[in-house]
């Protein structure tokens, strides 16, 4: 059966996967995502330079491989705390934590001598801890704003709910990401952060698609009595699923190019700093806006009177129907018992059938000629 057939059977309902239903399951499962994001977040982030503060040295050596460039740096500095990168250029890129307090005059002389280097060829940028602080605190006030916004445009479109569930859910995917890369030791640059804002944009985006058509299902519920909000809420999450896959899987192949091959196989350290963003926070709020802002929406509104009022009708409808249903199995068995029970009337000859009902006359023929002479 191919995707598109069963977007359209998910789409008026001929199949559907409860998501809703089993939303204890992906709560535990988010948990300890998020529990593991947190150990991870208690090991601490590998913050760039831009962050921390330090110095920047781009040596131009041809033949200076990464290898040799760390072995030299962290003999100077005395630790082995020097990160060292290729750029495309050909060139290596050195930086030393504002932690060693070396003087960047110091630094230059020193490598430039071990390398067999003119100290004009080494260019040294220095980054005080001020300056990476004032950009962490601009990224932190750019990231509460975008959720304030985003809180205050859910609650106008649609619902408070709606604004609630969203708003965790993006939560939920921020924390992954981040404990992701706490994990993995990835370094958190100024690249990191953008990634980090685009991944939440992704996010919210797949999520008000999925609530639009939530929103549209569950328009006037109240007004019947077939089928309860978290059962509409679900119908319209499988109607919007495979969507929500294809778009996941379009936007993580070029991501998963940058990660993998751009900085696995040809070595270009600087994509891992969005990519690696990217590509997990795409997956985190492609399965959190399926698996856990519409099941928690789902689960808030069920609270509200009025769709307590409608799950119990919707409970005494099915009940009444099941009883209706029952009764009437019941007269089908007595019915089929009755005809197939024993005939207390004579045995109807062969050739005669339809015959025995007819009324037989005892007196024909009398007063009759019998047409004998």
């Amino acid at each position: 059966m191919s995707l598109r057939n069963i977007g359209h059977r998910l789409y008026q309902g001929e199949v559907s996967f409860d998501f809703v239903g089993k939303r204890k399951i992906w709560y535990s499962i988010s948990a300890v995502i998020v529990l593991v994001a947190a150990v991870g977040l208690a090991m601490g982030l590998h913050l760039g330079i831009e962050f921390k503060g330090g110095s920047v040295y781009t040596v131009h050596k041809p033949g200076l491989s990464a290898s040799q460039a760390k072995e030299t740096a962290d003999k100077i500095i005395g630790s082995n705390t020097a990160l060292v990168q290729t750029t495309d250029k050909g060139d290596v890129r050195v930086q030393v934590s504002a932690q060693e307090s070396i003087p960047a005059a110091t630094f230059t002389k020193e490598f430039s001598q071990a390398v067999g280097v003119q100290e004009q060829d080494i260019n040294a940028q220095v980054i005080g801890p001020s300056w990476g602080a004032d950009i962490s605190k601009k990224a932190l006030t750019g990231l509460i704003v975008f959720m304030v916004l985003v809180t205050v445009y859910m609650a106008i479109a649609f619902e408070w709910r709606m604004a609630v569930a969203a708003l965790v859910a993006l939560i939920h995917d921020l924390l992954i990401t981040i404990g992701v890369y706490a994990l993995v030791g990835f370094e958190v640059t100024p690249g990191t952060v953008i990634g980090f804002l685009t991944i939440l944009g992704y996010s919210l985006y797949d999520t008000v698609v999925v609530f639009d058509t939530v929103k549209e299902n569950t328009r006037g519920i109240t007004k019947q009595s077939r089928r309860t909000y978290s059962e509409a809420a679900n119908h319209g999450l499988n109607q919007t699923l495979v969507r929500s896959i294809n778009t996941t899987v379009v936007a993580l192949l070029p991501v998963s190019a940058l990660l993998f091959i751009g900085g696995g196989l040809l070595g270009a350290g600087t994509l891992n700093d969005i990519s690696l963003a990217l590509f997990i926070g795409l997956a985190a709020g492609a399965y959190s806006s399926i698996c856990v802002a519409t099941p928690l929406l789902a689960q808030l509104k069920e609270q509200a009177p009025d769709m307590k009022a409608l799950a119990k009708r919707v409970a005494q409808r099915r009940a009444s129907e099941a009883k209706a249903a029952a009764e009437g199995r019941s007269r089908d068995a007595e019915g089929e018992e009755f005809d197939g029970g024993e005939d207390d009337g004579d045995e109807v000859p062969a050739g005669m059938v339809g015959q025995r009902n007819q009324p037989t006359s005892r007196s024909r023929g009398k007063g009759r000629p019998s047409g004998k002479r």
